[in-house]
């Protein structure tokens, strides 16, 4: 954990001065910010452009280094478990005994391959992101010979009335800091910007902030009290793209100097291990440090016991194989892999099979809002009058308006226009007519157009900005009464549109008056006089599943915090529509003064964090992580890739942007949320299986070592032959290979489950000595009532069936936290599986096989006793089981 934190603090000071040279230079006036980076607007030199190419390297961002296939190969088969059961093979192969090793080396080979070819096919490592900014940008170059044109002159006193004709086209990645760049509708921002002219700019940034509304840029110098890069208004970022209007501006950061750089630098970073990962590792050594302990007893009693330390090397070898979960590589791996293709049957794909248990083991989703919470798509929700009330009269005009405007419609007026059930009530092909048109401007921010209604009648329709709407009408409507707007009148109306201001609507006034119909064309002027009618409200609204979804999180124990840039009103009204109680929206100023330590306190105490930068919502995640969470993240923008990477599961939607897929663990394809319960409950199966496994096995291999050293220690010939060990173990590790298939407990699921590896060692201490008990049982039943002493073949071949139905009947016991067989039932292929290894183990004795085993046929008389005291062990050890759930929860 402090290495994954160290590495996020890393990325955050990187972008930290990142920011604070944008901030610098978007406080700079145009000829300062030119001279800053070394420009003039007549564009850089070509030979200018190839030295600063070569001194800032191409425009491209970081992304993740492909590993060889070999490589990923080779990184399945170093794992501590693989490498100690490798050395284990080696080692009986060395000795002698062929079989065992061989039987050991294929369990791991076929466990690794499982999972280097699952995830070779799945992982494509972040190549759309590359190809996300693989376009060209129209920039301004000049040459030694040419001579600066008068059009370029006068650009900066026009703000780009006219485009200049020697543009020229180049790759993204052959743009240099210094160059003069060209925007129109529809272009990506090819770097980091600083605007130099602008004409009814607007910008889509929702991928990097979260605010679903294109946002208007301007040229001037930013205030001095702008303290974050992502809120001035004269810059544009890589990533985002032009919605309307054209711009002149330098670019100021290439590659990963720009804001989107530095979050692609902190996707390609290595990924950290989850706490999945960290479960695994702890327990494979834990079995390691028992092993370290036991083994040398083990051979050191019998060699000097028994006299034979060759035969005591080889014994010792077959109990480090029986001490060691040899099947546990592959059975995660079967689990994982079972469970990605459940959860793909569910239009739930996953890229990482680790993520599945994660999934499940999450107590904490965070979750971006626009376009994970809300459908990314903003809807006209409300047309009210003065007062407030709904007027179709309202919307009727702001249809009109729209329909007839010639310029670029925005995302409102599209909104608008979808209200297709306007243009048929008001028959606007046959009653109305366009007369003239007053295009917007970003100085009045309003347009008006001019409709002729059937019988002649001209009717001038304004919308826009509520405040510049309001300084054109002298007069009020309400219900068809028309009265002069006097100011005291003004402010009552500012408390209507404060109040959907308040509920997170952006808010256009509309307006209109009616003129004479001699007058056949209109100018500014004509904006005057206006009759103020009402207002139409916008909003992206939440998904239709989204409040089912977090009040279903509730129930399986799982907390949701929001993490978004948008502004703090917004997401309060998001909150309250999807079901979240808000008391108090953390900002992202209040908690980048914090300490990690105290803003791990305020993140387990607010559930709403507004205005955040990428790494701010990364930072959260870190926060959440130090206070022992299993944090997942929901987001599907530029801005949620550092985000998605730290958590220890990622999720992200159809709708995603490519790095945020990229950096996603789990992508849901449908756009309903509900799937998110269906993989939840799959992680914890998934979880539930493993475990089983881990604890069936380390609890019975820890229960037969402590008989293996009490037998080597009073008996005068090894207690069990080293084949016999062995094969004991393959058979028991094939019973568990049905593991995967087995059901989970209702209450199992309902709660998140985590790894515990001192819950997994306090099973297995409790457990494993049960076993012991039994074994000591078998030992005293078999030298007592059948002169087992003296005969070495007896004692082995009874202990050898002993061991091996006790340890393959007790999953029943284990697997379940209720009375098996009775409240809870294994699946069938586990029932079919442990019923043929014990069908198994109670005839080899008696078949062609018990000679190369060394084993004898039993006497009748001793599966009567075996009997009971396969019965007493699972008796007792229900009793057992069922005392430490009530103790200490290990269900």
């Amino acid at each position: 954990m402090a290495l994954k934190t160290l590495a996020m603090t890393g990325q955050l000071q990187l972008a930290g001065k990142q920011q604070s040279e944008l901030l610098d230079i978007a406080r700079l006036p145009v000829e300062q910010a030119l001279a800053r980076l070394d420009s003039s607007l007549e564009g850089l030199l070509d030979r200018e452009a190839e030295e600063r190419l070569e001194q800032y390297g191409p425009n491209a961002v970081a992304h993740v280094q492909k590993k060889s296939a070999p490589r990923q190969l080779l990184e399945h088969f170093a794992t501590p478990l693989s490498l100690l059961l490798l050395g284990l093979a080696a080692v009986s192969f060395l000795t002698g005994e062929v079989k065992g090793a061989v039987v050991i080396s294929i369990m791991v080979v076929l466990s690794g391959l499982l999972s280097f070819i699952q995830e070779f096919r799945s992982n494509k490592a972040a190549e759309k992101l590359r190809e996300m900014v693989s376009t060209t940008a129209s920039v301004l170059r000049k040459d030694v010979t040419a001579g600066v044109p008068e059009e370029v002159n006068r650009l900066f006193e026009v703000r780009l009335r006219i485009r200049p004709s020697h543009t020229i086209e180049v790759p993204i990645s052959q743009v240099v800091p210094g160059d003069i760049v060209h925007l129109s509708a529809g272009d990506m921002i090819p770097a980091d910007l600083r605007i130099l002219s602008a004409k009814d700019l607007f910008v889509n940034e929702s991928a990097l902030t979260g605010e679903a509304m294109p946002r208007e840029k301007f040229f001037g110098p930013a205030s001095p009290e702008i303290k974050s890069a992502l809120e001035l208004p004269n810059i544009c970022f890589m990533g985002t793209n032009v919605v309307s209007g054209t711009s002149v501006a330098v670019v100021a950061a290439t590659g990963n100097r720009t804001y989107f750089g530095s979050i692609a630098q902190t996707v390609a970073a290595p990924r950290q291990q989850t706490s999945f990962d960290l479960g695994i590792r702890n327990f494979t050594w834990l079995m390691i440090r028992f092993m370290l302990v036991m083994v040398p007893l083990v051979f050191l009693i019998n060699g000097f016991s028994k006299g034979d330390w060759m035969e005591a090397l080889l014994f010792a070898v077959a109990v480090a194989v029986g001490l060691t979960p040899e099947m546990l590589p592959m059975i995660v791996t079967i689990n994982l892999a079972k469970g990605a293709i459940a959860m793909s049957r569910k239009k739930v794909i996953v890229k990482r099979l680790n993520s599945i248990q994660n999934f499940g083991a999450m107590d904490v989703l965070c979750t971006d809002k626009t376009g994970t919470l809300t459908q990314d798509k903003v809807f006209l929700e409300k047309h009210v009058d003065i007062a407030g009330n709904e007027s179709e009269h309202v919307l009727e005009y702001a249809y009109l308006n729209s329909h007839y405007q010639s310029g670029l419609k925005n995302l409102l007026d599209v909104a608008v226009l979808e209200h297709a059930e306007v243009k048929e009530k008001l028959h606007v092909a046959e009653r109305y007519a366009k007369i003239d048109e007053i295009p917007f401007d970003f100085q009045r921010r309003r347009m008006s157009v001019v409709v002729e209604e059937a019988g002649g009648k001209h009717i001038l329709i304004c919308k826009g900005a509520v405040e510049e709407v309001f300084t054109v009408c002298t007069r009020t409507e309400l219900a068809g009464t028309v009265v002069p707007a006097e100011r005291g009148h003004l402010e009552e109306l500012r408390e209507v549109v404060n109040d959907l201001n308040e509920d997170g609507f952006r808010v256009i006034a509309v307006a209109y008056k009616e003129l004479p119909v001699a007058q056949k064309i209109y100018a500014l002027a004509d904006e005057s006089d206006l009759i103020l009618t009402g207002y139409i409200a916008f909003l992206d609204p939440p998904k239709e599943t989204a409040a089912a979804a977090i009040a279903m999180l509730r129930q399986h124990g799982v907390a949701v915090k929001i993490l978004t840039g948008d502004n703090e009103v917004v997401t309060r009204k998001v909150c309250r529509e999807v079901g979240l109680e808000v008391e108090h929206v953390a900002l992202g100023s209040e908690i980048e003064a914090l300490t990690d330590l105290a803003l791990a306190g305020l993140a387990e105490q607010v559930s709403v964090f507004a205005k955040l930068s990428p790494q701010q919502k990364a930072r959260v995640i870190q926060a959440l992580h130090l206070k022992g969470h299993v944090v997942g993240f929901m987001g599907d923008g530029i801005n949620d890739g550092p985000a998605l990477k730290a958590a220890d599961v990622g999720i992200s939607v159809d709708t995603a942007v490519d790095i945020a897929k990229e950096s996603a663990d789990i992508i849901l394809l449908e756009k309903s949320l509900m799937v998110l319960e269906e993989g939840i409950i799959e992680g914890r199966k998934v979880f539930g299986n493993i475990v089983k496994y881990i604890k069936m096995g380390a609890s019975s291999n820890f229960g037969n070592m402590f008989s293996v050293l009490g037998a080597s220690a009073f008996l005068p010939f090894l207690p069990m032959a080293p084949v016999q060990i062995l094969f004991n173990n393959l058979l028991y590790d094939f019973s568990q290979t049905a593991v995967a298939t087995d059901s989970v407990d209702e209450e199992y699921v309902r709660l998140p489950r985590k790894w515990d590896i001192g819950n997994i060692a306090r099973f297995m201490f409790f457990i494993g000595p049960i076993s012991s008990i039994f074994d000591y049982a078998t030992f005293f039943t078999l030298i007592t009532f059948f002169g087992a002493w003296n005969d070495p073949g007896l004692f082995q071949s009874g202990w050898f069936v002993e061991s091996l139905l006790s340890q393959t009947l007790i999953v029943h016991v284990i697997r379940t936290g209720k009375i098996p067989f009775l409240q809870s039932k294994a699946s069938v292929p586990l029932l079919v599986m442990t019923g043929v290894i014990c069908a198994i183990g109670v005839t080899l004795p008696y078949s062609q096989f018990a000679h190369a085993l060394d084993l004898v046929a039993l006497p009748l008389r001793y599966w009567f006793a075996l009997a009971a005291i396969l019965l007493a062990y699972m008796t007792l050890t229900q009793l057992v089981k069922t005392w430490l759930i009530r103790r200490f929860g290990l269900s």
